[in-house]
Formats: structure tokens, C-alpha cells, sequence
């Protein structure tokens, strides 16, 4: 869910504002699992963005410390949130660790990198949250390693079913910055979007893996 409205609303905007969120239903994108999706999402363009990546950090850990105090260790998910991750620790003069989707094949062959002792308390930062699969694989590394996991706070989520329903499987707590719904209502409001288009993206977030509009 939402931390906020309000935080949503500009986090909608900032993201549509440097093209870190590009709508585009007439020529929908290719993802990498064969999805047509009229939505292309990558937040790594918020580090690039000074003002921007200044309002995710602060947005983030403050709703960190409002959810859980102050936790022990803050963990990343690689890639894509491992600068934001980072930026966020730092703000809160905390420990920082990232997980890999998988351990490494050599050296020490860590899937967490960085100190982490077992029973500490994490908060895990995510970038983007789609079918959550990928985070909660993450989750699953550090309960392996026998930290406790406080919840999931990400900058962005579509909203989809399958993910309410992962989470909601594994047990883990998600807050995000924005989401799809609000996206698609600061998109409208902006004229970024049309009614007729504002459509269409519904309809693709209601049955991702099917829609083609054609």
C-alpha cells in the first residue's frame, strides 16, 4: 500500500517529470518476460536527479522511521535498488547490506554483501515492485541468514494482483512512495494522459500477462 496520497501524487509526478515512468498505449513496450505493457518503468534515473533522488531518500526514511523506528540494517535488493538503498542508510546513519538474486560462483559466494549478524532487525528497500518475485526472493535470502524482517518500502508498484498476493503469502509487509493508480490519476490531471488512454493503461493493469491492444 501507499505510505500517503500526497506522497504518491508527487511521486507520480517527479517520476513522469525525468522519464523515469514513460505511458505510452499506443505503442506499448516490450518487457522481458514477453509482456506488452503500454508502461515502461526504471527509477535508476532518480540517482541522476539530485532534487528528485533528495525527496525519494527523505520520503523513504522518514516513513521508515514513522512504520518501525529506527531498524538495524538497512538492505538493498540488486540492482536496482542498491543506490537508493545506499542514499537511504546513509540519511539514517545506519548499516547498509544488498542482495544478490543469487550467491556468487566464486570467492566467498555471497547472495548478501556487507555485514549483517543474525536477529538484527531489517527494513528492505526496493526500487520497483512488479510480480514482487524478485524481491521476495531477496527476503527469503535474509530470513535464511537469520535477520528479522520488518517490511518492504519501495519506491513504485503496478498494483497487481499476483504481488498483493505474493507478499501477502510470504508474510511481508509492503509500503510504497507511489503506485499505479495514482499514477494514472496525477497522469490525467497533468494531460499527460487523455481519458481514452487513461483506459486503456487500466485495462492492461487489470490482466498484464493477456493484454494487447490491438
Amino acid at each position: 500500500m501507499i505510505f500517503n496520497k500526497d506522497t504518491a501524487k508527487k511521486t507520480a509526478e517527479l517520476l513522469l517529470q525525468i522519464n523515469a515512468i514513460k505511458l505510452s498505449p499506443e505503442e506499448p513496450f516490450t518487457w522481458a518476460s514477453g509482456w506488452k505493457s503500454p508502461i515502461y518503468c526504471d527509477n535508476r534515473i532518480v540517482l541522476s536527479f539530485p532534487q528528485i533522488r533528495n525527496f525519494v531518500r527523505e520520503s523513504l526514511a522518514k516513513h521508515i522511521e514513522e512504520l518501525y523506528g529506527k531498524p538495524d540494517v538497512i538492505a538493498g535488493v540488486a540492482t536496482g535498488a542498491i543506490g537508493i538503498g545506499a542514499l537511504v542508510a546513509a540519511h539514517l546513519n545506519l548499516p547498509f547490506v544488498y542482495v544478490r538474486p543469487e550467491a556468487k560462483k566464486h570467492g566467498r559466494q555471497n547472495q548478501i554483501e556487507g555485514y549483517i549478524e543474525k536477529g538484527q532487525n531489517v527494513v528492505v528497500v526496493e526500487d520497483l515492485i512488479s510480480t514482487g518475485k524478485s524481491s521476495l526472493n531477496a527476503v527469503k535470502a535474509l530470513k535464511d541468514a537469520e535477520v528479522n524482517i520488518k517490511g518492504m518500502v519501495a519506491i513504485f508498484s503496478y498494483g497487481f494482483e499476483v504481488a498483493n498476493d505474493n507478499f501477502k503469502t510470504a508474510k511481508v509487509e509492503l509500503h510504497t512512495l507511489g503506485n499505479y493508480e495514482t499514477l494514472l490519476e496525477q497522469a490525467l490531471d497533468t494531460n499527460y494522459i487523455t481519458k481514452s488512454q487513461q483506459d486503456i493503461l487500466a485495462n492492461w493493469n487489470a490482466n498484464p500477462s493477456e493484454w494487447n491492444n490491438n
